[in-house]
């Protein structure tokens, strides 16, 4: 049972600018878009690193994760999970490299942003650069939430781009200081796309609650043994590439 008395469909759902660089579209992802997901997250799940809930300064997080390109465990990269008998994350496809780009080209190629300012063009050729080499898949079940947080351990000031499949999720996002006011709570709906960057590429974000019973049901979350709970995919250009390759610490 949701714990709202109206539905998604019921609100206004319009594509805005959260904050400077925090770009909101609702619906962007179509019910064979959201499926197709679904059913990749579960091959990612089999094939890849299994889900887990990682250690976060010795407490397991309520989140099940499994991730492509890095493997992230306690605010750092690396290329496999000793936990996990030495799994190592599979490549990021091709497929995610050209969904990302085109997610950062939707939220930022639009006119009368506060970022970026430069002209269209530019921006789209910025857009179509985008290389996400990591592609981090959360599991939120009803229970779940995550606490506020900066993604900082990247090298890279590339945007993040943020989408959500399952229950809607309550998206607080905040400022780069702070924890604490000022932030923004969103309601994140299935199919919703978030991409941040610029001076808010490094602002504290979480998510302090899902709405169970809010998934829609065509979107095969059932094939996946689930009949609730949100999957969230975000990709990431990590930077860490190069370093990796040359030996050299990744912190």
């Amino acid at each position: 049972m949701s714990d709202s008395l109206f539905t998604d469909s019921d609100l206004p759902r319009q594509a805005r600018e959260i904050l400077p660089g925090v770009i909101h579209l609702p619906g962007w992802l179509d019910a064979t878009q959201q499926l197709f997901l679904v059913r990749q997250f579960q091959l990612f799940a089999q094939r890849g690193i299994p889900p887990h809930s990682p250690d976060i300064f010795g407490k397991k997080m309520s989140v099940q994760m499994t991730s492509l390109g890095w493997h992230w465990s306690n605010y750092e990269y690396t290329q496999s999970v000793p936990e996990l008998g030495g799994a190592a994350p599979l490549p990021v496809p091709d497929w995610i490299v050209r969904l990302g780009r085109r997610a950062v080209e939707d939220a930022y190629a639009r006119p009368n942003l506060q970022w970026p300012v430069e002209e269209t063009e530019r921006t789209i050729r910025w857009a179509r650069s985008y290389t996400p080499d990591m592609a981090l898949v959360n599991y939120y079940s009803p229970q779940a939430s995550m606490g506020m947080h900066q993604d900082k351990e990247e090298r890279s000031s590339a945007p993040i781009v943020s989408l959500s499949i399952g229950d809607t999720a309550i998206f607080r996002a905040g400022n780069t200081e702070t924890k604490n006011h000022p932030y923004i709570d969103l309601r994140l709906a299935s199919g919703d796309l978030v991409v941040f960057g610029g001076p808010s590429r490094f602002m504290y974000h979480g998510v302090p609650k899902i709405l169970a019973g809010t998934a829609p049901t065509d979107i095969g979350l059932h094939s996946a043994g689930l009949t609730e709970g949100r999957f969230n995919l975000t990709l990431r250009d990590t930077g860490l590439a190069a370093l990796a390759a040359a030996g050299l610490p990744l912190k």
